[in-house]
C-alpha cells in the first residue's frame, strides 16, 4: 500500500509527450513514468502513488494545486511548461499551499540559448529543487527527490 501520494502535473502543450517535438522533449510519454520510478526507487516504489494531471489553462493548474492541498497529496512534481517562465499566479499558488514541489523540465532549459526567456523561472523559488534535461527521467528523479525530502522532515 502506498504511503505517499504525489501529484505529477503538466502544464500547457504537455498533453502529448512522446509525440510533440521528440527532438526536444523525447519520444516517451507519461505511460513510461511508472516503470522509470520503479527502476529508480526499487522496492520503495510501492510506497508511492502517482496521480497525473495535465491542463493547458493556468486556472485549471491552480485549481488542481489548491485541491492537492486538501486531498492527501504529499508533494508535487510540476512541469509547468511555458507557465514556468511567465506565471506569477502559479508561483503565488505554490507559495501558499504548503506542499513540497519539485520543478521539472524534459529539456535543459538553460541550454536553449535561442530562447533566453526560458532561463527565468517564476515558480522555482517556491520549489524544493529543479531537475532539467533528463527527458522523462526528470519526473522520476523528481519523485525520488520528493520522497527523500518528505522522509527527512
Amino acid at each position: 500500500m502506498a504511503n505517499y501520494k504525489f501529484l505529477i502535473m503538466n502544464g500547457p502543450n504537455l498533453g502529448h509527450l512522446g509525440e510533440r517535438q521528440p527532438e526536444i522533449y523525447g519520444s516517451r510519454g507519461m505511460e513510461a513514468l511508472p516503470a522509470l520510478v520503479e527502476r529508480l526507487l526499487g522496492p520503495r516504489a510501492q510506497d508511492v502513488r502517482l496521480d497525473h494531471f495535465q491542463a493547458n489553462g493556468e486556472g485549471a493548474l491552480i485549481d488542481r494545486l489548491e485541491q492537492a492541498r486538501t486531498d492527501g497529496t504529499h508533494g508535487v512534481v510540476l512541469n509547468a511548461g511555458a507557465y514556468t517562465h511567465t506565471s506569477l499566479a502559479l508561483a503565488d499558488c505554490l507559495a501558499w499551499i504548503g506542499l513540497p514541489c519539485v520543478e521539472v523540465h524534459l529539456s535543459n532549459v538553460l541550454a536553449r540559448a535561442d530562447e533566453p526567456l526560458r532561463k527565468k523561472s517564476f515558480i522555482g523559488r517556491h520549489c524544493i529543487g529543479v531537475i532539467a534535461g533528463f527527458g522523462m527521467t526528470s519526473y522520476a528523479l523528481g519523485v525520488q527527490a520528493l520522497l527523500q525530502h518528505i522522509e527527512k522532515q
